[in-house]
């Protein structure tokens, strides 16, 4: 069977460079059957090792390397994509199945608009397929088969993870044919208000799993690895985060020129760009230059061949811009004063918070490459990244109200006073037992400033209305959106100013207190489970009238030879006692003293609400109401 797939991945191949040349020739119909027919070879292809994986045929040399029969089934079934070569195939079946479905759905009036699209999506996907095809073969047979594999990397064998990998491929290939739309609009000279509302679709498909799947993979580090937090400017989160920035930043800009004609030239950059920093973050994650719990570490050669992609296809992509930007209309004018010059500014905000993550990032590789050792850490993005993206935060109420073309400054300085007035309340007051510094308050009255204006946005637009059922699910998607983000940045600020953290020793039926929870530890066992041994603590925390038992526990898996962390987290509603198991020490006397990294995380939940409510906002705005455009625009 797996030959058999093997075959249907060529015939993939052969149907994307078919779909390239007849898209980029002008031939809608050949090229969206094209998309289809590879869908198809592609979906059988990837089946075929799904089925291996499956059914333990070591046969295969890619379940071989991460599979073992006492592995849990729905870890056998992710172990599919939890590896390299597996991740691409993946990611070459997200591909095909944008341009699929993009065949099935594109429908804009404009025939060879949408066939070259097609066409350069084709190209995108058939240069995918040959480097899974000749550098990364999922499908290479072993003979003769070993009777047991090697298992899984028993950090991935987690529910968040099994689903982490396919979010993140939805973003990042999705914004592959945002760029083909802008490719496509470059080649033909017009990327006006038609080609910004289809565009807009396709980039919130992308933004929407991008988000989630980056809150996914934050909270599988939280829970799974035993830090205490939820953000650790790891490269790998960082090479995820640089492509949302730039996706935000793009929805944005979209908008401008779906609604009003400009910024045409600003929208089809920053489609180029998310399409760049999408291919940076598979070239980070899997060339092996990093070193990172998230990262495919491979060797030099595929690594290259990745770099090479990345400089052809985003060179590629940027000399098309250079070449055909000027041919396009400039749109109305704008003044700066207007909600137009206020979303040019948080576009360039944006950018600019991203080239300060870009830098973080790739520093450390540019000092190795010198001969130096140097890392980047927390330090450097608190003082970069965040005062940064605190002015577009606040500017967004305020660029909500504004009108377009000219906006109306006479009421400026009531916003300003309404915003000093919250950071005083929340400096000077505090909340609860916290005692809130002057950073800290800044960022609670940056949260309180967002959730405000979503809600004063839909108070504006409801007496427009008449009434909330008439408003667009666009509108309210954004103001879910916005709405979230304030969430998102309460909790950061409250979890990360109110954290309390220390670490204790305790032999059984010892108790220490912490953070206001007396904490007893009562015994610890050895237990098993399906392909793992574990020591497993059983912890009561009390405090007041609560009681909690918390079993954190460390597991070893003898395939792999590799412990893991398994914390425990008791939520309270108002914040998480997080308890990591450590080591058991024997002393003189005979008695094990076993260490506990005990972490206080206050409103941490708020988090990721404010992530879930970004990408339902996301979700909502693909189905608003549809702007009209003038026949003749079209």
């Amino acid at each position: 069977m797996i030959e058999a797939g093997h075959f249907a991945a060529f015939l993939a191949l052969i149907l994307s460079f078919f779909q390239a040349g007849q898209g980029l020739m002008g031939q809608r119909r050949a090229a969206g059957l094209s998309a289809i027919v590879a869908f198809g070879a592609m979906t059988f292809a990837f089946a075929t090792l799904v089925v291996a994986f499956a059914t333990s045929d070591f046969s295969v040399q890619l379940v071989a390397a991460n599979s073992h029969t006492l592995k849990p089934f729905v870890y056998k079934i992710a172990g599919t994509w939890g590896n390299h070569e597996g991740s691409m195939a993946l990611w070459c079946l997200v591909g095909i199945g944008f341009g699929a479905v993009a065949a099935k759905l594109l429908a804009t009036g404009r025939p060879r608009f949408e066939a070259r699209a097609l066409g350069v999506q084709g190209l995108l996907n058939g240069g995918a397929l040959l480097y899974l095809l000749l550098a990364s073969s999922p499908f290479t047979r072993l003979d003769p088969a070993p009777l047991q594999g090697a298992g899984l990397n028993p950090l991935l064998q987690d529910p968040a993870l099994a689903a982490h990998p396919p979010m993140l491929y939805l973003g990042y290939v999705g914004y592959s044919f945002v760029f083909a739309l802008a490719a496509a609009g470059l080649i033909e000279g017009r990327i006006d208000r038609v080609w910004a509302r289809t565009a807009r679709l396709w980039a919130l498909a992308a933004f929407m799993p991008l988000t989630l799947g980056i809150a996914l993979g934050s909270y599988w580090a939280y829970y799974e690895l035993g830090w205490g937090g939820w953000w650790f400017w790891d490269p790998v989160e960082n090479a995820s985060l640089m492509p949302w920035l730039i996706g935000a930043a793009l929805l944005h800009s979209v908008i401008v020129t779906e609604k009003r004609g400009s910024f045409g030239v600003w929208t089809a950059l920053l489609a180029v760009l998310a399409f760049c920093f999408s291919m940076l973050g598979a070239f980070l994650v899997r060339s092996g230059v990093l070193t990172s719990v998230h990262a495919f570490a491979v060797d030099p050669l595929r690594g290259s061949l990745l770099l090479a992609g990345l400089l052809v296809f985003g060179g590629a992509a940027l000399i098309l811009f250079a070449l055909r930007a000027g041919k396009l209309e400039a749109g109305p004018n704008w003044t700066t004063a207007s909600r137009e010059g206020a979303l040019m500014g948080n576009n360039l905000v944006l950018i600019v918070a991203t080239a300060t993550v870009l830098l973080g990032t790739l520093f450390p590789l540019i000092a190795e490459a010198a001969g130096q050792t140097m890392s980047v850490g927390e330090p450097y993005f608190n003082l970069t990244f965040t005062p940064i993206m605190s002015l577009a935060l606040v500017a967004l109420p305020i660029v909500q109200a504004w009108s377009w073309g000219k906006a109306d400054l006479s009421s400026l300085w009531k916003w300003g006073a309404a915003f000093a007035g919250i950071v005083a309340v929340f400096w000077l007051a505090g909340i609860g037992p916290f005692d809130i510094p002057l950073l800290a308050g800044i960022g609670l009255a940056i949260a309180v400033w967002l959730i405000a204006g979503a809600a004063m946005e839909i108070w504006r637009r409801a007496k427009t209305a008449k009434r909330l059922g008439k408003m667009p699910a666009r509108v309210w998607g954004m103001t879910l959106a916005h709405a979230g983000l304030g969430f998102f940045v309460m909790g950061a600020v409250l979890e990360t100013s109110g954290r309390a953290h220390t670490t204790i020793a305790l032999q059984e039926g010892q108790a220490t207190s912490v953070a206001g929870w007396q904490l007893t530890l009562d015994d610890v066992e050895s237990i098993e489970g399906p392909n793992w041994y574990a020591e497993r603590a059983t912890v009561t925390a009390r405090r007041g009238g609560t009681v909690a038992e918390l079993q954190p526990h460390k597991r070893f898996y003898p395939a792999a030879q590799m412990p893991t962390t398994e914390t425990a987290i008791h939520k309270t509603g108002l914040a998480d006692l997080y308890v990591a198991l450590g080591d058991g020490r024997r002393n003189t006397q005979g008695e094990t003293r076993w260490t506990f990294e005990v972490f206080l995380n206050p409103f941490i939940d708020l988090i990721y609400l404010g992530t879930i409510l970004i990408g339902l906002g996301a979700f909502l705005s693909m189905f608003g109401r549809k702007t009209r455009v003038k026949e003749a625009e079209a």
